[in-house]
């Protein structure tokens, strides 16, 4: 039984746009429908169609969530910046960057200002589309609005855009200003942009004094985007020093922090270290993931210890989620390996687990089993994989990019407000 149900609880918008909310997220859009069907007419207002609409564009569900809109438009309930930056995210999410002017444009039209938050989405799109035109002229429209005020996400996005197409001084530029609007602030998110854009633009000092200003205003660390930045200077050594600071600042086991070291070790041939980081962090508790051992497997092929690497890529194989699979060119050699060593079994169960995790066709499965039963050991991995349809994706665990996460910021506020 539903707690609106119960006599004593009096249903309000509030409680509908709540509970809508909720149930999306757990139960998916066939519940949400049928909740809001039926609840009493006399609720179904601005706040309890927005609700939904919300949920449609949580699921990106572009179709139901544009004839809502046009319900909200019927019913003269289209008359909030709120309403019109659910759909302007969704766009943007979803790739359809080419409808989100004509929306902004049925504002205009209607009445209703823009505001920071639709502005942002539609720098967000420029700089993700590396339209600097576009991204200038709306960075103008925004200083000169009165009414909107800009935060450092604004420009950090712009310096994103700036940053994609090789305008490194105008980047520098723009992440100046945002970093002057980021003092005092006490959540982890500005800092983490700034640090991962600096580091992007080859700037380690300016890493290193956004490090420092993060520790002195964020009691919660992550630690996450200072490792991550040091890594991209190759500055193995001051990771591990921020790394040994996290172990001492935290009481719970985190493999995500560790994979950024074992990634780096792996690359650069230090296997040994890589190894016995990963057995301390076992032995503290943590859990290998994918991303673990997908790492030390592309460290085997590369330094040549094939047999380590065909361990470490079925552990990865079992670990890994729908979105989790290696490349053609790490796990063909391992294969490879296993049947040219004589171990037919071992192979078996390799090539059962490419096709259990959706890396292979059924008929490639059929084709190099049956090889194997023929005790065929000169089987041609990489050949019958060519005549097949296979489409490598390369497993990818990396820390968001700087408009992303300068994006997740912007709807986080949106949502709050």
């Amino acid at each position: 039984m539903w707690m609106t149900d119960k006599r004593y609880f009096v249903l309000t918008s509030r409680a509908v746009a709540v509970r809508l909310d909720l149930i999306s997220k757990v139960h998916g859009l066939e519940q949400v429908e049928n909740y809001f069907n039926n609840i009493p007419e006399n609720l179904k207002g601005l706040e309890s169609y927005g609700a939904l609409l919300n949920c449609y564009a949580y699921l990106k569900s572009v179709e139901k969530a544009e004839a809502l809109m046009q319900r909200i438009r019927e019913l003269g309930l289209a008359r909030t910046s709120l309403i019109y930056t659910v759909m302007l995210n969704l766009y943007y999410k979803t790739g359809s960057t080419d409808k989100l002017d004509s929306l902004m444009q049925e504002m205009e039209e209607n009445g209703i200002c823009h505001d920071k938050f639709t502005y942002s989405i539609r720098l967000s799109s420029y700089a993700a589309a590396s339209d600097i035109e576009g991204l200038e002229k709306t960075l103008i429209k925004m200083e000169s609005d009165p009414d909107v005020v800009l935060d450092w996400a604004t420009y950090a996005a712009v310096a994103s855009g700036y940053t994609k197409v090789g305008l490194m001084d105008k980047s520098l530029k723009m992440l100046k200003k945002s970093e002057r609007l980021v003092a005092g602030e006490r959540r982890s998110t500005p800092y983490d942009a700034l640090m991962t854009q600096y580091a992007t633009a080859g700037t380690k000092d300016d890493v290193l004094r956004i490090w420092a200003l993060y520790k002195k205003n964020v009691r919660n660390r992550r630690y996450n985007s200072i490792i991550t930045s040091l890594l991209k200077f190759d500055d193995i050594d001051y990771a591990e020093k921020i790394f040994e600071d996290w172990k001492s600042q935290n009481m719970c086991s985190d493999i995500v922090i560790s994979n950024y070291l074992i990634d780096a070790y792996s690359r650069k041939g230090l296997l040994e270290k890589a190894e016995t980081l990963l057995q301390k962090a076992i032995s503290e508790g943590a859990k290998p993931n994918a991303k673990t051992w997908y790492s030390l497997a592309k460290g085997y092929l590369r330094h040549n210890q094939i047999p380590k690497a065909a361990e470490a890529m079925k552990e990865m194989m079992v670990l890994s989620g729908p979105n989790g699979k290696p490349s053609t060119r790490n796990w063909v050699p391992c294969l490879q390996l296993l049947i040219e060593c004589g171990d037919l079994d071992g192979a078996e169960g390799f090539i059962n687990l490419l096709k259990e995790k959706e890396i292979i066709s059924w008929h490639i499965q059929d084709k190099m089993l049956s090889y194997i039963k023929d005790g065929d050991s000169n089987l041609d991995v990489l050949s019958v994989v060519k005549g097949g349809s296979f489409d490598g994706i390369s497993i990818t665990h990396e820390f968001p990019s700087p408009d992303q996460t300068v994006m997740q910021c912007q709807v986080e506020e949106c949502a709050e407000a």
